[in-house]
């Protein structure tokens, strides 16, 4: 279609980054507005949690997420803490993704609460980006409720970028042409792939901001951080990045972990704790109806020291005694005797549930009674059916004698 004179047919800031602001809390103040206005922590409030995500009149006082509980309490002690409901934060985030997907079909999940757009389509219905963000935010505010910042540019990092300067609550339009005066005041570690080990490097280069970055030789930063690092940074410094939205990349991986208030000693404790973390994993697959190949277990001794293992089947798995007997392999493998701090499973290259496979007559009958118990749980909750393993401490976890 020709878009007539000094028309473009799509918009050249073509890409949209849409991040909602303290998605969990925001959703709990949604469901307890006696929680706006004030300084709100949702985590773990055990001895061991951590912050999973802090209101901004909390980070005021320091608080941020992956702090120690007991920190955040000394930091903010006048904040309400909130433990975190991930069924709850599930849900809005469906309400969230759905609307997105109202206004295009090109929309990349990069979590449960973050998004790349592709808008380029849009051009006939919207006169510029800044009204397709506009729009995006003010129908966030009215349903499902939640605040959201929105950065628009010509590549994905820089529309990244544009949505960090907008928060909280905000838009900001990198336009095109003026990416390079956006992004070189800022500071070097805002670049991607710039961790602690590479900002002592280029603070050794006298290295700040973006812009002196840019102004190195490529050599010189080939030379001083190796080959693909020196041309990757490089190449952001100058605004470039050539990735497209990518639409079916949104679940990489899907997992649960748990940390234990008291190290969890013994093998049974252990297996016990890992095969209800299985159950729960298993129920979030199905929630989204996913299986798939690779498994792997993630376990943290008592000392700190952390371990992965991973197995791959040929066939996809998605339900309990599938992901028990992965993960139960796994676990004989790894560091156990000092007592466990921390467990977690996951599950990895994710296909749709829906896909065929082959199954053995043994496979197809537990998977028959797996699709039933997911069933149940779907409609009465994730505690209305348990590993039968599991029975006796479950009851005992809500006060009632198991049924015999």
């Amino acid at each position: 279609m020709d878009a007539g004179p000094g028309r473009t047919s799509h918009f050249a800031e073509r890409f949209l980054h849409v991040d909602m602001d303290a998605f969990y809390v925001e959703v709990e103040r949604l469901r307890d507005p006696s929680l706006r206005g004030v300084p709100v922590v949702v985590g773990g409030l055990g001895p061991r949690g951590v912050v999973s995500s802090a209101s901004y009149e909390a980070r005021a006082s320091g608080v941020h997420s992956a702090m120690p509980i007991a920190e955040a309490r000394r930091r903010c002690p006048r904040a309400r803490f909130v433990p975190p409901d991930h069924r709850a934060y599930a849900a809005s985030s469906g309400e969230v993704f759905a609307l997105l997907e109202e206004f295009t079909p090109a929309v990349e999940r990069i979590s449960v609460d973050e998004a790349f757009l592709d808008i380029a389509g849009l051009r006939l219905h919207f006169g510029s980006p800044a009204e397709v963000a506009v729009e995006i935010r003010a129908q966030l505010r009215e349903h499902p409720g939640l605040p959201a910042s929105v950065g628009a540019a010509t590549t994905k990092f820089l529309a990244k970028l544009a949505s960090e300067e907008a928060k909280p609550d905000g838009f900001l339009v990198v336009a095109a042409g003026r990416e390079l005066e956006f992004l070189h005041p800022l500071p070097v570690r805002r670049l991607w792939g710039v961790g602690a080990a590479t900002h002592a490097a280029l603070e050794a280069l006298a290295v700040e901001t973006i812009g002196d970055l840019a102004a190195l030789p490529p050599a010189t930063l080939e030379h001083r951080l190796g080959p693909s690092v020196g041309r990757h940074l490089a190449a952001l410094a100058r605004g470039e990045d050539p990735r497209a939205v990518e639409v079916e990349s949104a679940a990489k991986s899907i997992s649960v972990e748990e940390t234990f208030g008291t190290d969890l000693v013994g093998e049974e404790a252990i297996e016990d704790a890992m095969l209800a973390l299985c159950a729960r994993l298993s129920g979030r697959l199905g929630r989204v109806g996913r299986v798939g190949r690779t498994v792997t277990v993630k376990l943290r001794s008592a000392d700190f020291t952390t371990t992965t293992r991973s197995l791959t089947r040929r066939s996809p798995v998605a339900h309990t005694p599938q992901l028990w007997d992965a993960a139960r392999t796994l676990l004989a493998r790894m560091p156990v005797a000092g007592g466990v701090r921390l467990l977690g499973v996951g599950v990895s290259h994710l296909e749709t549930a829906r896909a065929p496979r082959q199954l053995s007559m043994t496979e197809d009958g537990r998977t028959r009674v797996a699709d039933a118990a997911d069933r149940v749980r779907k409609r009465y909750g994730e505690d209305a059916v348990v590993p039968a393993r599991l029975v006796a401490k479950h009851a005992r976890r809500r006060g009632k004698p198991p049924d015999r």
